[in-house]
């Protein structure tokens, strides 16, 4: 008896810090950017105006802010298809094929993780530059170039935000499936081929079947953290430029905060993470099947 108290008494204070830090720094803000959302208060003032849905009902009526919603939608399912096609194609390619230097190409692939965004960010502003950028400098070689391509303009400012943030995310994905693809046994590739199925059959009907518990749990992650990602690749390559372009919601709400407008602010970030909530919900959901064993 004396045992199992002190055993449940050792667990109890194991846990209690991090619960305790985890409560003061997550639940606690979290239920005041709900409360919050329901007054209207300068940033930098105490006085509070209790509105209700007032805030919200502006919301769905603010163009910009459903602009800006749009954009990030827009940017989470292009960033989230592109970037798992990719990566699950060249894991699947420096698996299961004997290229010489897999290692290499897994440092090569890998390396844009480790960078911060904010090095990514100015190597593509650099690449996307319209007088002397990379990109229109090699456009120029079989095109004339007297009107340079605005790729951060307003119709391709999305595109290539894009294409940064899949360049920054594909390496680490790779490499996670590259180790799941690596546990499936060789014998069921080899009793595929000999009933004549094809690389590309053996890729859909065996390697994802058997690693999609690993592809749905990263999937609900990377959708998550993809909103954040926008977020941080429009403030470091075009404050939400030109003319609200690329803005994203969570750019929107930052800069409605600091125009003062802190309790609408709160408003966009219960927004966003309701959002958030119901999109993982539905990601799980309709990922969800019987995983297979080997």
């Amino acid at each position: 008896m004396n045992h199992n108290k002190g055993r449940s008494m050792f667990l109890v204070l194991c846990i209690a810090p991090a619960t305790i830090l985890f409560f003061l720094f997550m639940i606690l803000p979290t239920l005041n950017v709900f409360r919050m959302s329901l007054f209207e208060r300068g940033a930098y003032s105490p006085n509070e105006t209790f509105v209700g849905l007032k805030n919200f009902q502006q919301l769905f009526s603010d163009t910009q802010f459903i602009r800006s919603m749009q954009n990030m939608i827009l940017l989470v399912v292009f960033v989230t298809i592109i970037t798992f096609g990719f990566a699950l194609v060249f894991a699947a390619i420096l698996t299961r094929e004997k290229i010489r230097g897999q290692n290499f190409f897994r440092v090569v692939f890998y390396i844009p993780n480790i960078l911060s965004v904010v090095v990514i960010s100015g190597i593509f502003s650099a690449i996307y530059k319209p007088e002397n950028g990379m990109l229109n400098s090699l456009i120029g070689l079989f095109r004339d170039m007297s009107n340079p391509i605005l790729w951060k303009g307003e119709k391709l400012v999305i595109p290539s935000l894009i294409i940064a943030m899949v360049w920054q995310a594909i390496g680490y994905y790779m490499v996670m499936y590259m180790a799941s693809m690596s546990a499936v046994p060789e014998s069921l590739y080899e009793s595929a081929s000999l009933d004549g199925a094809s690389r590309v059959t053996q890729f859909f009907q065996i390697t994802i079947p058997l690693i999609w518990t690993n592809i749905r749990t990263t999937l609900t992650f990377f959708i998550i953290s993809t909103i954040n990602m926008a977020f941080l690749f429009v403030k470091a390559m075009t404050s939400g430029g030109p003319n609200g372009a690329s803005d994203v919601a969570l750019n929107y709400m930052y800069s409605q905060k600091d125009a003062g407008l802190y309790g609408y602010s709160m408003a966009i970030g219960v927004v966003i993470f309701v959002f958030s909530f119901a999109l993982s919900a539905v990601v799980n959901r309709a990922t969800e099947r019987e995983p297979l064993e080997f």
